[in-house]
């Protein structure tokens, strides 16, 4: 309706006639009443009525969606601000139109004919866009359109007005830490029977999804009568890589007992939400259980969800009574698992607990020797960054490496730092990181274009050796092809403080985080 309205101003005019002759009306009354030594109080009851219906077909929506701010967001700074703003442009142009409106609205007039073209043109996009959503022409294209040049505003939005999504991983103690890991039975040993579970909640609605992967959408509804495990991932946070080979094959061994494992793919980055790397991301991982793609995190919200990864586990009746943040514990969540298809009434519920061997970037990390942490690269988030003279933020630079210690970083060549990533604008720049991990890992992406990125690693200034990681060889060289998390080092030996370098030789490299195991 909004379409055909901006594209037949005659339809708009007829809709909202009966609003504009109440407002008339009314400001009419209020006249006469004036005129006629009336009280005060009333003409100018009446006359504000009017107005506002007389605004309200243009300035309405713009309210209405500062006040849909305020309700999710609460009362705080931030919206009383906006509303402040909203009010004091309000009365700037009712005061414009009193004070000088005669010679404003002339010249207002010499630009309607142009306007009304403009209007007619988001008509016909409005309604294009309705037609190819209603046909589901080329959804992919679509995202791909979305995200080509709004990538680094979007990100900025996302952290600004989205409820906290932090960063990094919980640990058992409650503060934040970046492994994620929380005390584990070993891999194949069963954990002490699970004791009562509390009812946390119930199931919240994944009507907010953006798509669905492996499996129409599902509700609620759908699920009664199954345990259910709501599993928050995203593809580029080692922590989920991490994570997801106990989830897939919980998915795997409990299939046929009445559990459904729905995956929850909430975005960190951007790029993350190319819904076409999300699903080169499932089939490569070999996902297989039913994956919602929450794009605006309107499932997080409905789960009040605070962290990457992130599992909740539901009984059959779609009770909440059980969850698990971060890594670690897997022995425990799957007997939740047993105990939950138990109490379903199902008989014969498979014992023992799965042994996972999982490789490269999926493999447990080694918390015995891990000294460094996740280190964003972005503006926004980056710490420890000691190339001379700092980031210069959003604009083409040139830097030297500085001389970092232990945890901390720098670039060489020219590079533009902007919120959430560097991105190299001529050929041969490097990082430089020093570090204390067995594993190092860069998230990394080859740019709008998506040309591939040829790079070499180094470790205190020789090829890695037998410590290259699965993305590398054993001289070093590898390969930026997509935007994902690359496995760049594996240390063979005793793991020490190392200087680790990594040199592209093309432009568009795009650098988001390091993280380590």
């Amino acid at each position: 309706m909004f379409g055909v309205t901006l594209l037949f101003p005659a339809l708009a005019d007829r809709l909202t006639r009966p609003l504009v002759a109440l407002g008339s009306h009314l400001s009419e009354t209020a006249d006469r009443r004036s005129g006629s030594g009336g009280s005060g109080v009333l003409p100018s009851l009446l006359l504000g009525v009017a107005t506002g219906l007389l605004w309200a077909p243009c300035a309405g929506p713009i309210l209405g969606l500062i006040l849909t701010g305020a309700a999710l967001h609460g009362a705080n700074t931030n919206t009383s601000l906006l509303l402040v703003t909203y009010a004091a442009g309000a009365a700037t142009s009712l005061a414009l139109a009193l004070l000088i409106g005669g010679r404003v609205f002339a010249a207002m007039k010499r630009w309607l004919g142009a306007g009304e073209w403009i209007r007619r043109g988001l008509g016909v996009a409005v309604l294009g866009g309705v037609a190819v959503i209603a046909l589901g022409l080329d959804t992919s294209f679509l995202t791909r359109v979305s995200l080509t040049s709004t990538a680094p505003l979007e990100q900025g939005l996302v952290d600004k007005f989205r409820p906290a999504i932090p960063q990094q991983h919980p640990t058992a103690g409650g503060p934040v830490a970046m492994t994620g890991k929380l005390p584990k039975t070993p891999q194949g040993q069963a954990a002490a029977p699970a004791a009562d579970l509390p009812v946390e909640g119930q199931l919240p609605s994944l009507s907010g999804a953006f798509a669905w992967l492996n499996s129409p959408p599902l509700t609620p509804q759908d699920l009664k009568g199954k345990v259910v495990v709501v599993d928050f991932w995203t593809y580029s946070c080692i922590n989920c890589l991490r994570a997801i080979p106990y989830v897939r094959a919980w998915a795997e061994k409990y299939k046929d007992e009445g559990l459904v494992v729905i995956g929850v793919h909430a975005p960190e980055f951007a790029f993350e939400k190319n819904i076409d790397n999300v699903k080169k991301a499932v089939a490569d991982l070999r996902i297989r259980f039913p994956v919602a793609i929450d794009n605006n995190y309107a499932i997080w919200q409905a789960f009040s969800n605070n962290y990457w990864p992130a599992d909740y586990f539901f009984d059959a009746q779609g009770r909440r009574r059980d969850h698990a943040f971060g890594e670690g514990d897997y022995a425990a969540s799957e007997h939740v698992i047993q105990q939950l298809l138990a109490e379903a009434g199902r008989t014969k519920v498979t014992g023992g607990v799965v042994a996972v061997h999982a490789t490269g970037a999926q493999a447990a990390s080694d918390e015995g020797d891990l000294r460094s942490p996740e280190t964003y690269i972005g503006y926004a988030q980056a710490e420890n960054f000691v190339s001379p003279g700092g980031a210069v933020k959003d604009a083409s630079h040139f830097y030297a490496t500085g001389k970092p210690q232990l945890n901390e970083w720098g670039l060489s060549g020219d590079w533009t730092i902007g919120e959430e990533r560097a991105v190299l604008d001529k050929k041969d720049g490097s990082i430089t990181y020093r570090f204390h991990a067995r594993d190092l890992h860069l998230v990394l992406g080859s740019g709008s274009e998506g040309s591939p990125v040829q790079f070499r690693v180094t470790i205190d200034g020789a090829p890695p050796g037998d410590s290259h990681g699965a993305d590398i060889d054993a001289d070093g060289h590898g390969v930026v092809t997509g935007q994902r998390l690359y496995q760049l080092v594996r240390q063979s030996g005793a793991i020490a403080d190392h200087t680790f370098e990594i040199r592209f030789f093309d432009p568009g490299v795009e650098a988001y985080a390091f993280t380590f195991g």
